[in-house]
Order: C-alpha cells, then structure tokens, then sequence
C-alpha cells in the first residue's frame, strides 16, 4: 500500500505518518531525508544533488523522482511507502504516476489533514510561551505565516488532480491525534 499524506504545517503530518508506518509496515519518505540520505552516500546522484545545491539550484523533478523511484526499491518499502513533501506540484504528481506504472506500482491513497489555520495560529503562540527561550528558531507566527502561504499557493492546487483519480480522503486534523489516527485506520483497512 502506497500513500501520500498532505497537510499544512502544524497539521500532524508527520505524527500520522509516524503511526500509519508503526500499525501497517509502511515505510515514511521524507524528501528532505531522502536528499541528504543521498547527498552522504556520495552516490552519482548523490553527488549530482549535492553540485545542484551547493550552485543554489533547486532539485528538478527528474532527478526527484528518480531518487524515490531508487528508495521505493529498498528492503524497508516492501510493504509500502508514505511520502511526505512530495509531490508538490501536478507535474510532480503525474511524473510520480508514470515512475510508478513503470514498477507496476500506483498510489492507493492521498490523506489530506485539514485544519483550521486561525488554530493552528494560536498553538505556534501557546507553543512559543511555554518554550519562552527554548522555543525552536523556525517556531515563530511570522515563519508560520510564511509556510501557510506556501502551502496554499504551491502544494493545495495539486488536491484536485487526485481528487480526480478518487484517492483523496479528507480529514479533520484538529481532530485528537487518535481520532485523526482512527479514521485513517478505516481508510486503510477498506482495501
């Protein structure tokens, strides 16, 4: 079972990845992870990635796709991969399709995390009193700000192309972590 899990930041993401890949065996990629996973391998893609980066360029699509094509094939994908961060734009999405079709592989489910933005507003402004000195440098309203408008602008516009495909399945996100946690299992446990 392959997925993909969307959501903007402060969603749960990478908590309900956490648990999908705990109860089912499904192994979480982070695209993030996977680059620098690559960039220290000193592979020839790696070392591609690493050229790119160091240049200031952004990692094409290609060359993405052609690193999760390499990481869906390892021992710990055996039973199905979470991806999170990507794809983020529709020619990433249609590219992940095609790598895929060509492994005889598909996408059985996008989760989406919904989540009011107001709220999640006001958990960064509980978060950065309780941390007073220790709160976390990315951990502000302003940088929160910044990654919604992101999210909205770049990644949102991409739900449709799935919706398209009937593998979208929306859920509340300010729901409690097991509610949010049940409802994806009921999801899963259809197929």
């Amino acid at each position: 079972m392959n997925l993909i899990i969307f959501g903007p930041p402060g969603a749960g993401k990478g908590t309900q990845a956490g648990l999908i890949e705990l109860n089912y065996g499904l192994k979480q990629l982070s695209t993030g992870d996977m680059l620098r996973t690559e960039i220290a391998s000193e592979s020839e893609l790696g070392l591609k990635v690493k050229d790119l980066i160091a240049a200031g360029h952004l990692v094409s699509d290609d060359i993405m796709v052609d690193m999760i094509a390499h990481r869906i094939e390892q021992e710990d994908c055996k039973k199905g991969f979470i991806l999170d961060g990507f794809p983020r734009t529709v020619a990433q999405a249609k590219a992940l399709d095609h790598m895929l079709a060509s492994k005889g592989k598909k996408i059985d489910h996008v989760i989406v995390l919904v989540v009011d933005e107001t709220a999640l507003m006001k958990r960064i402004q509980s978060r950065i009193a309780q941390s007073g000195e220790n709160a976390r440098a990315d951990d502000t309203e302003d940088v929160l700000k910044n990654r919604l408008q992101v999210y909205n602008e770049q990644t949102a516009p991409i739900l449709p192309y799935y919706d398209l495909k009937n593998l979208l399945y929306k859920i509340d996100g300010m729901q409690p972590i097991e509610v949010v946690s049940s409802e994806i299992d009921s999801l899963l446990e259809q197929r």
